[in-house]
């Protein structure tokens, strides 16, 4: 069989396995989920409905390959408000279906088969999958957990070659939750185009604020990847954007414009409504900001009773990455925690962490489940 993914094993692990057998199961607990409508986490539905009526009013479709007009000034304003403050104008910014289908734009325009991204190492499989789709090769950086899991800049340096395209920065970092607070001298000196993923980047907890990548490398030209699906908890909405910095960015708009109109994804109705979304939404984004930042709370002091577990404050984002210090083997440890305590976490190996034995914890939980879930998992441990 030819084709992509063609060796792939589709046959569940271990741990999907057990997984199916215990969510079935009375007093089930899901530590690892990413659905905010599963959390209880849902967007006021009477704004999305005032927000559609004109749409419904007066219906015409007239795509733009870059995007609606009025939804790029609404994520222009957006970058505007910012700390620190970007300026990135509207024509600068391409408005996708999701983040995913963002990236996967930006691997055609940026590399051909062949070709290799740098990418973090811990990751998420996402970019696995999608440079399969487009035959392009991933290399790796490395994570320093000793210092916050900062990015070790010398092995971006190490980790390119002649034929890498560009590098992809996650702030902040999923799962870790590492934000980039300053310039990376390393970018500067490679020079290459920057994929920065900032899908986490309305839930800062250990710093004040997220900044921007662009706003930290003003030269370099910087594709942000964002989209309502976390900033706003409507996954279900799905729409994304590519809004670019830098120097340089008319060498890459006219073909990312041909790219896009290529597939013209975005949904036309949320496009219509994204500024209402930005513009009324602010209210409940604070909402979901002070859950999160209370289930954060909540988790690394629950974690704390135990000495073999080594939480990390996270700067962003709604995700903990402990370490645990036992020795034993991680998918052994998940699955005793899901037959013995009913609990699920995913291991550190789903997200390309190979050293020492980590799991990650979702604090997008709701605080009750996430109280009662680590209260079994912290003593078994």
């Amino acid at each position: 069989m030819a084709g992509f993914f063609s060796g792939h094993d589709f046959a569940p692990n271990r741990i999907e396995l057990e997984f199916r057998k215990a969510e079935n199961k009375k007093g089930f607990i899901n530590l690892a989920g990413s659905n905010p409508t599963y959390e209880g986490l849902i967007f006021p539905p009477d704004i999305l409905k005032k927000a559609a009526e004109p749409y419904f009013r007066h219906r015409r479709y007239s795509p733009d390959p870059k995007g609606l007009s009025s939804a790029r000034s609404a994520i222009s304003g957006y970058y505007g408000k910012r700390a620190p403050s970007l300026q990135i104008m509207p024509d600068d910014i391409f408005v996708t279906a999701s983040t995913s289908e963002s990236y996967g734009l930006l691997f055609a325009l940026l590399a051909d088969p062949g070709d290799n991204l740098l990418a973090p190492k811990v990751s998420y499989p996402l970019f696995e999958h999608l440079a399969a789709i487009h035959h392009v090769k991933l290399r790796t950086y490395d994570m320093d957990e000793d210092d916050g899991w900062s990015i070790r800049e010398s092995s971006i340096i190490s980790g390119a070659d002649e034929r890498t395209r560009a590098i992809i920065i996650v702030s902040p970092h999923n799962p870790t939750g590492m934000v980039v607070k300053c310039a990376l001298p390393a970018l500067d000196r490679l020079g290459l185009p920057v994929i920065c993923d900032e899908v986490f980047a309305g839930f800062p907890y250990g710093v004040p604020d997220i900044p921007p990548l662009g706003a930290l490398h003003g030269k370099l030209p910087v594709f942000h990847l964002n989209g309502i699906s976390k900033m706003f908890g409507l996954p279900d909405l799905k729409l994304g954007w590519i809004a670019i910095s830098g120097t340089g960015v008319r060498d890459y708009e006219k073909r990312l414009e041909l790219i896009n109109d290529t597939y013209l994804g975005a949904n036309y109705l949320v496009q219509s409504i994204l500024p209402a979304i930005f513009d009324e939404g602010i209210g409940f984004v604070e909402h979901m900001r002070t859950r999160i930042r209370t289930g954060i709370d909540c988790a690394l002091l629950l974690l704390s009773k135990n000495r073999r577990i080594k939480a990390l404050r996270p700067d962003g984002g709604y995700y903990l990455f402990p370490k645990i210090d036992t020795g034993e083997d991680e998918e052994e440890l998940v699955l005793r925690l899901l037959k013995n305590c009913g609990v699920l976490v995913h291991p550190g190996y789903y997200y390309d962490c190979d050293e020492g034995t980590h799991i990650m914890i979702s604090c997008l939980t709701e605080i009750e489940k996430l109280s009662e879930g680590l209260k079994r998992i912290v003593p078994f441990i």
